[in-house]
């Protein structure tokens, strides 16, 4: 998956350690099976992505560029193979999206050798970090993002999701926060992660994390994933952009209510602004319009 390099908290070391531990983290772990990629030691910030139990920095050596190693741990090995023909359904179709706001899915292959098979997916690697550690840096400077600012990043988000949405059969991002949604230093929004929803329940990675518990539709865990629950995690999203964080956000392991959430909408000044992000957040799954319709 994307995301920002893990800090090790590099500022307490002395230069020679910290040297020392840059050269540890080069240090190539494991080669793709057709040479091309490269992992390294140095670990890539999870952001609580389901599934995706460990993440690298490995290098493209046909490229020249850094790019993200993403490794999946299936607890048993039937587990795996009685799933087999679906996950690879499901990551051949990853690999042929393309678009402008959506991080690369490069190449997946599996590895069957140990007890815990694998599956291996190489990703776009977005250096400048999520959107979540931009809005925390802009809240030091000013109390609102701009109006313009916000319609812009909402229009490449919904861009995104609505490719995903037409796609035969609907891709459903299914973990869409502000911690996997990138932005570069250019303006340019993708989101990334997105979690193959086969596998979901097939791995030992825990998705209930009281930190982004909020970003879940209402109807989550009681039906089968649809797109209308990634326009209510956009929803919650767009009010986060808006409002510049969530009062109660979970950063500090508190859960975000529905209080805390209708508190942030009223606060904002914009009555259209508040009225698109109601759309969004309808109880009623039926009720919520479309990406395309939110264009």
């Amino acid at each position: 998956m994307p995301g920002s390099r893990s800090s090790n908290d590099q500022e307490h070391k002395s230069p020679r350690e910290s040297g020392e531990d840059s050269e540890d983290e080069s240090e190539i772990l494991e080669e793709s099976p057709c040479g091309r990629w490269l992992k390294r030691r140095e670990e890539v910030e999870q952001r609580d992505v389901p599934g995706i139990d460990c993440a690298y920095l490995a290098m493209d050596t046909e490229e020249g560029v850094e790019v993200v190693w993403n490794e999946v741990q299936f607890s048993e090995r039937k587990n795996f193979k009685a799933q087999e023909d679906k996950i690879r359904a499901v990551f051949e179709n990853l690999t042929r999206l393309e678009h402008p706001n959506i991080v690369k899915f490069h190449k997946y292959w599996t590895d069957t050798h140990d007890d815990k098979p694998r599956v291996i997916f190489i990703t776009e690697y977005m250096s400048s970090g999520s959107l979540k550690q931009f809005l925390k840096r802009t809240k030091r400077n000013v109390k609102r993002l701009p109006l313009s600012a916000w319609k812009r990043w909402c229009t490449q988000i919904l861009s995104a999701l609505s490719y995903l949405h037409s796609c035969q059969p609907a891709i459903v991002h299914a973990n869409l926060t502000c911690d996997t949604i990138f932005i570069q230093h250019n303006g340019l929004v993708k989101i990334g992660s997105v979690a193959p929803d086969a596998i979901h329940q097939h791995v030992k990675t825990c998705r209930e994390k009281m930190k982004s518990m909020h970003f879940l539709a209402p109807e989550y865990g009681t039906s089968v994933t649809t797109p209308s629950m990634d326009i209510y995690s956009f929803g919650i999203c767009a009010l986060e952009m808006a409002a510049l964080e969530i009062q109660g956000n979970g950063d500090s392991g508190s859960l975000v209510t529905e209080e805390h959430i209708n508190r942030t909408i009223e606060a904002l000044e914009d009555p259209s602004q508040r009225d698109f992000i109601r759309r969004c957040l309808k109880t009623d799954p039926k009720e919520r319009p479309g990406a395309r319709e939110l264009l």
